[in-house]
């Protein structure tokens, strides 16, 4: 059987890639930096050059999914350095980058792989660089560019619509924020095929639709059993905020290329709800 190495193994798409592995047919391993869990039993800090080039000695990986995120969206060292890191102990062995489309201003609004990063706040700018910093040292790599990541209310954004709807955090869902969400299998088993081809650059794996963060929230509360009306609204616009507005990535070659389905918000989300 064939080993992967999962960065990231303990996070929310580590963890669906590590439980999805063995059925396409791999022998996983996933790392953790803050907190073990049943799928991270590695601890490596993607901040640490050397412990990343131990770990990758060690692991011995025929392919390595870069998915671990930094402890926070301003994490430089973790988003930029840290992939660079990984890239650099992975030579020779496949690799796959998660990236995203943070790395777009929005000012387009539809988004091919050969489109340039134009970002606007510093998470955006990390993950550009380390997009710059994978293709560089690792052209073979596959760099997948994806959006919201939604499931089974594990997603940051789910988590988010709860918690505004409960009053638990202050503030509302954008409306004229528009993203195409992907749910976590898809993703996870798109990444897991790509770890077994040989797919060079960039590839955009997002969901089939575009919506408003106000919208998938109330698709998330009505999945829920949740009060759709208590989902609070918000506009960029109205706020003055300097945000990606605008960012669907097109999947059309994902549709050529990959066996997984790539559904929309509708499908997984909507239709659990009714």
């Amino acid at each position: 059987m064939r080993r992967l190495l999962v960065t990231g193994g303990n996070g929310c798409l580590g963890r669906r890639v590590m439980r999805r592995a063995a059925a396409a047919g791999w022998d996983a391993v996933g790392t953790w930096v803050s907190a073990p869990a049943a799928t991270a039993t590695v601890r490596l800090d993607i901040r640490d050059p050397a412990q990343v080039r131990r770990v990758i000695a060690e692991v011995a990986p025929d392919a390595v999914i870069h998915a671990a995120a930094g402890r926070d969206r301003d994490d430089w060292p973790s988003t930029a350095d840290g992939a660079a890191h990984v890239a650099l102990a992975a030579a020779g062995v496949r690799l796959v980058h998660v990236s995203s489309d943070a790395i777009f201003s929005g000012r387009l609004g539809v988004y091919d792989e050969d489109a340039r990063p134009d970002p606007v706040y510093a998470y955006g700018a990390a993950k550009a660089a380390a997009e710059t910093a994978v293709r560089a040292i690792v052209p073979a790599a596959a760099v997948v560019r994806t959006s919201l990541i939604l499931g089974d209310g594990g997603g940051a954004h789910e988590r988010l619509t709860h918690d505004l709807i409960a009053g638990r955090v202050a503030g509302g869902l954008f409306t004229d924020e528009i993203r195409k969400p992907v749910h976590v299998d898809d993703l996870a088993d798109a990444l897991l095929e790509l770890a077994g081809n040989d797919y060079a650059g960039v590839l955009n794996v997002a969901g089939a639709d575009a919506v408003s963060r106000y919208d998938l929230g109330v698709l998330v509360a009505r999945r829920d059993g949740l009060d759709p009306a208590a989902v609070p609204a918000a506009s960029l616009a109205a706020l003055g905020l300097s945000r990606p507005a605008d960012l669907r990535l097109v999947t059309d070659r994902a549709a050529r290329l990959l066996r997984v389905r790539l559904r929309g918000a509708a499908e997984f989300v909507g239709s659990a709800a009714g």
